[in-house]
């Protein structure tokens, strides 16, 4: 079964309002049949679709499996859908010494059980497709355990090994799955971070690599490659060595030093 073009695709995008999201909506926008977008912040969708007669702006949150039942229903009235890329995310960071299991559930609610709860609202509909396609947003990060990452690095872990599980199973009915894990990119999520993030590229960027691979629809889409081969290296390292690599970059480290 060949492949899908990208102009005769109608896809469903999360977490379209602002950062890589935003981004890929509009450059996304010309390149496809018809776009759906789709995060918490309604005027701010309607905002980037008014221009548009192909993009049609949804309200839905991924935390609330009945906004997504709503965004399915309002998408099979407008004739289907054949992608689904499921990018709403979040990024909290953990304070060791003040352990809070609430952030890592907040995080994983977003980052992974929303990812679930999209494609639950999206499968149905892909499964009627000619060629259905299923993309999730990770990150690169995954491949290196990173100081107080712990609930950011796991919400993306547990998103890697979902989205395998599913290629596996979805492989036999003719359809493909891919896997985006992006190196820093400047989005407001990144401009809250208060380390250094090297090789970083704007969200314009990253969106054209995501097209990039998209049209190829590889596995796993991976960019800035000078970053993320570098950084797939290092988690190769062993065990101590990369204990020792990350414990240099933790503050509890830089802490007992100074």
């Amino acid at each position: 079964m060949s492949n899908l073009p990208l102009m005769q695709q109608r896809i469903w995008l999360t977490g379209a309002s602002s950062g890589i999201g935003e981004a890929l909506a509009r450059a996304l926008q010309p390149r496809c049949q018809h776009l759906f977008i789709s995060a918490r912040n309604a005027d701010k969708l309607a905002h980037l679709a008014e221009p548009f007669g192909n993009v049609t702006a949804i309200s839905a949150d991924v935390t609330d499996s009945d906004s997504l039942a709503h965004a399915r229903s309002v998408i099979e009235q407008h004739g289907g859908l054949d992608t689904l890329i499921a990018n709403a995310g979040t990024c909290e960071y953990v304070d060791v010494s003040e352990f809070d299991a609430q952030l890592i559930e907040r995080v994983m609610n977003t980052n992974f059980f929303g990812l679930t709860r999209s494609v639950e609202a999206a499968l149905p509909l892909l499964r009627q497709s000619q060629r259905g396609y299923l993309v999730a947003v990770s990150s690169s990060s995954t491949w290196l355990a990173m100081p107080r990452a712990q609930a950011y690095g796991a919400s993306k872990a547990a998103v890697n090994y979902f989205m395998e599980s599913m290629r596996a199973d979805l492989a036999p009915l003719g359809m493909d799955v891919s896997v985006i894990l992006p190196g820093f990119v400047k989005t407001p999520l990144t401009d809250q971070n208060d380390f250094d993030m090297p090789m970083m590229i704007s969200a314009e960027e990253a969106a054209l690599r995501i097209i990039q691979g998209l049209e190829q629809r590889r596995f796993a889409i991976h960019f800035p490659k000078r970053f993320t081969v570098l950084l797939k290296l290092l988690g190769c390292l062993p065990p101590a060595l990369r204990l020792k690599l990350t414990t240099r970059m933790s503050r509890q480290s830089q802490g007992s030093q100074s």
